[in-house]
């Protein structure tokens, strides 16, 4: 059934405004850690169980803190490549809870863009 607006506005159907289902919770980390190869990339576990993934040549990092960034608010995720003299690289983060297949999906897009120079 849909409503006509009455002025400004949208019109719905009453199917649409029903309540959906959503992923929530960490999930799976290896979705996102399975995605790199030990001839490309350097994969370091810390003391506190926080792993650090570096490309070879240094310039893409990828850290999984699963209690938590130390110094943040909760950082779960951190996903940074690093800029040229004349790009500047950018940086992601994703909370605790944030699903791991939605991490996965970013960091595969980030690989995907990526090509030897």
């Amino acid at each position: 059934m849909t409503m006509a607006p009455v002025g400004p506005g949208f019109s719905t159907t009453i199917e649409a405004l029903r309540l959906r289902e959503w992923q929530l919770g960490p999930g799976r980390p290896a979705l996102v850690t399975d995605q790199f190869s030990a001839d490309e990339f350097h994969l370091i576990v810390d003391d506190r169980a926080d792993v650090h993934v570096s490309s070879k040549d240094g310039r893409f990092y990828l850290g999984w803190f699963p209690r938590g960034r130390p110094g943040t608010d909760g950082e779960g995720w951190t996903i940074a490549v690093t800029g040229t003299a004349t790009v500047p690289g950018y940086r992601m983060s994703f909370d605790t809870e944030t699903p791991a297949d939605i991490v996965a999906a970013a960091v595969a897009r980030v690989l995907e863009t990526s090509r030897r120079v």
